[in-house]
């Protein structure tokens, strides 16, 4: 029998229902949850899982000497103080991104974890994302020839978020609460940039939130762009590559969170699959000058994947998939990019 990764959760709204549980009960042979705490269990929405013990006492979970693996997914102004009480504990640790507001506070995290000797880990699941995977896929084909620029978008028509917020809040801004998804992708594969340009802004003006962002991270020659906003009526490419020899164009997101929203779940066979239609275009020219197009078949995104990986770690010893430098920069990333906006 393998043996079990048995977690908790700190948290138990939309980030730990449809973004974490679903995945995990698909890895029933390798994690199981046991308890999840949350401040007004009594009242919660979500539908409750058989088998799972629900508490707003969170000295039952920390307390508990089955549990190795407690999940933060509460918001994020208190990832910082839950994950501090969980280490605290002696219980390794998942932070739901963004991981903390400030570089200090990460830095104290991964500081006591490593005196304790435990993990601590952001949730970068989107490092699964299907048409991350599939861009990686036509990068390393070696078709577009050497990379000069990679744009990637994740754009909203949601006017009415930015309008109905009259105040600035760091760890709930654009930047933070978008650009830790796609700023991850970007330096769990390209690494750290040479240098980084900012275009932060408040669309609506000083002292209202941040709903766009333009980020430049140069690598030599190459430069990869994160762009967002909350106003475009009709949303960019989610993926656009450029080289010497031709370019790939990735229309559609990953549909994982489409499902999910739907209440459509993993256990169905063709949970997050790309149709044809999602399908993104590949353009090139070959050796012999001739023109190439055509559709790639999208490499099947699994946000399970992040549990298989720390079920690796804590159980096979297996390095970390989030490195600690990488969540420190991205915090940096994040730090600086809104810095000055108030």
């Amino acid at each position: 029998m393998k043996t079990k990764l048995i977690i908790g959760f700190i948290g138990n709204g939309k980030s730990a229902n449809r973004y974490h549980l679903p995945f995990i009960l698909s890895r029933a042979d390798k994690v199981n949850t046991k308890t999840i705490y949350s401040a007004t269990a009594s009242q919660d929405s979500w539908a409750r899982l058989p088998d799972v013990n629900y508490t707003d006492n969170l000295d039952v979970l920390l307390n508990d000497p089955q549990i190795q693996l407690v999940v933060v997914s509460t918001p994020s102004s208190l990832h910082y103080e839950f994950a501090l009480k969980v280490l605290q504990a002696g219980k390794h640790c998942v932070v739901e991104k963004p991981f903390t507001q400030t570089l200090e506070e990460a830095q104290t995290l991964f500081s006591l974890a490593q005196e304790k000797g435990l993990m601590i880990q952001c949730y970068q699941n989107r490092r699964f994302d299907s048409d991350f995977l599939t861009t990686q896929k036509i990068i390393e084909s070696g078709k577009l020839g050497d990379l000069l620029e990679v744009e990637m978008h994740y754009d909203y028509y949601r006017p009415y978020v930015p309008e109905a917020v009259k105040s600035f809040s760091a760890i709930n801004s654009y930047l933070y609460g978008h650009g830790c998804h796609t700023l991850d992708q970007v330096i769990s594969y390209f690494g750290a940039p040479d240098s980084v340009h900012y275009d932060v802004r408040q669309l609506l003006g000083a002292g209202r939130m941040n709903d766009y962002f333009d980020v430049d991270m140069y690598y030599g020659a190459l430069k990869v762009s994160v762009k967002s906003s909350y106003f475009r009526l009709k949303e960019r490419p989610s993926f656009v590559v450029y080289g010497k020899k031709g370019m790939f164009i990735k229309h559609n997101k990953d549909k994982q969170e489409h499902h999910l929203k739907l209440f459509y779940m993993p256990d169905n066979p063709d949970f997050g699959r790309d149709t044809p239609e999602d399908y993104g275009v590949l353009t090139w020219m070959d050796d012999a000058g001739v023109y190439h197009e055509e559709k790639v078949t999208s490499e099947q995104g699994d946000y399970a994947r992040y549990y298989d990986a720390i079920y690796e770690t804590l159980i096979n010893g297996k390095e970390k998939l989030v490195k600690d430098e990488e969540t420190l920069l991205q915090i940096k990333l994040l730090q600086e990019g809104v810095h000055g906006l108030h």
